[in-house]
């Protein structure tokens, strides 16, 4: 069943969905490029990985090994050790991405960005690693393009927010695009509840031409694999919350397709 909102759907914002949503997007985005890049490029996926002490996750059983077992308290005791505290273990967050690099010589020419949860809370140790290495792009002259889809959260794109809102006006999600050279450049695609989902250029080096990506169809593909429409209760309040306008015209949406009583 696919969503009833014709762009991004405001409650996959969700942690709950977004995290799975995410993953399948970005290997749907991955594979959209590899069909456009011209010869000599290649779209590859890889992760940013951090640890974040103030965070409750899911364990990671990729980082567990059979020897991974907790010690034996009473043989310690019996070798004179007395137990004081026990803390829990903290676990890596990672963070898929996608790097596109040329064939000769592996130079890495343009980081793709799907922006997380934790890329954007205030405070976050998560964010505090993706502000890093967006500041890396730039002293290595890396073009960076980051899809942001969440409302909530700090701004955390590239582009200067005040720019942003002076030059796309009012909308609810956007595409920041920074192109590195003599000087930096930095582009947006505004995106709105209410249309579907923009095609975007990301951008490459040398004489070729940025290329084209229309994020709707990824968006659909994600969001029907995910069997989202199962998954989401679209009766449970939003947050951050949609304004009054969007709201209502939120509602009338989710009743016209049944998805609400």
């Amino acid at each position: 069943m696919p969503s009833p909102f014709p762009g991004m759907d405001p409650w996959l914002e969700n942690p709950e969905h977004f995290r799975d949503f995410h993953g399948a997007l970005t290997t749907y985005l991955r594979e959209a490029l590899n069909a456009v890049l011209p010869p000599g490029y290649c779209a590859k996926g890889t992760q940013l990985v951090w640890v974040d002490d103030d965070q409750k996750r899911e364990p990671d059983v990729g980082v567990f090994r059979p020897t991974d077992r907790p010690a034996d308290d009473g043989t310690l005791a019996v070798l004179g050790a007395v137990a004081v505290a026990d803390e829990p273990r903290t676990q890596p967050e990672r963070q898929p991405y996608l790097e596109i690099r040329t064939r000769e010589g592996r130079r890495l020419v343009t980081l793709v960005e799907i922006l997380s949860l934790s890329n954007k809370a205030g405070g976050d140790s998560g964010r505090a690693a993706y502000l890093e290495k967006q500041n890396e792009c730039r002293v290595a002259g890396v073009h960076l393009v980051e899809l942001d889809l969440l409302r909530g959260g700090a701004h955390t794109t590239a582009v200067p927010l005040a720019k942003l809102r002076a030059m796309a006006g009012p909308h609810d999600h956007h595409v920041a695009i920074t192109v590195c050279g003599d000087r930096f450049r930095y582009f947006a695609v505004p995106i709105s509840l209410a249309d579907p989902l923009p095609a975007f250029p990301v951008p490459l080096d040398g004489d070729h031409p940025p290329v084209r990506i229309e994020l709707q169809p990824l968006f659909t593909r994600s969001y029907d694999t995910g069997r989202c429409a199962d998954a989401i209760d679209y009766a449970t309040p939003l947050a951050p919350p949609l304004s009054t306008r969007l709201a209502t015209w939120a509602e009338g949406i989710l009743r016209a397709a049944g998805r609400i009583a």
